[in-house]
């Protein structure tokens, strides 16, 4: 699987991987269910690659987090993405101490956590994912 090609999409669950383009949008399939559908290219679609999380110095990329997650847990799944609030914020500063707690909510805490344990489940090794050289520029 390569990770460069896996989306969010606004409104829907789960993560989807993108399989070809058409003339109006994207083939994708559903990593939860391996459902394949189209989208429509006014649809809200974030590669995941291009996520980044807010600390109090600098903005991390998600795959960096997911690679903290990935080494803690010795390419397992971690927590359930529905843990009380106290036990995901307590594991996620395990991962990354100085997120800024102002701007990284809850609810985006969960999504990290989900999306994790979907790619894991999927077969991603996250030791073998490099990041690309846009990502990292789009940081400066």
């Amino acid at each position: 699987m390569e990770y460069n090609k896996i989306i969010t999409i606004s409104g829907k669950p789960g993560l989807y991987k993108i399989l070809s383009q058409t003339k109006t949008g994207f083939i994708v399939e559903s990593l939860l269910d391996q459902k394949r559908f189209p989208i429509a290219s006014n649809n809200n679609v974030s590669l995941i690659e291009n996520i980044a999380i807010y600390t109090y110095e600098e903005e991390v990329p998600i795959l960096t987090i997911f690679k903290s997650i990935f080494k803690k847990e010795n390419g397992e799944n971690s927590i359930d993405h529905n843990e009380s609030k106290n036990k995901l914020t307590s594991y996620f500063s395990e991962i990354l101490p100085n997120y800024d707690e102002e701007r990284v909510y809850v609810s985006n805490i969960k999504k990290i956590i989900q999306w994790y344990n979907i790619l894991v489940d999927a077969g991603l090794d996250f030791s073998s994912v490099k990041e690309t050289e846009e990502s990292t520029r789009e940081e400066a």
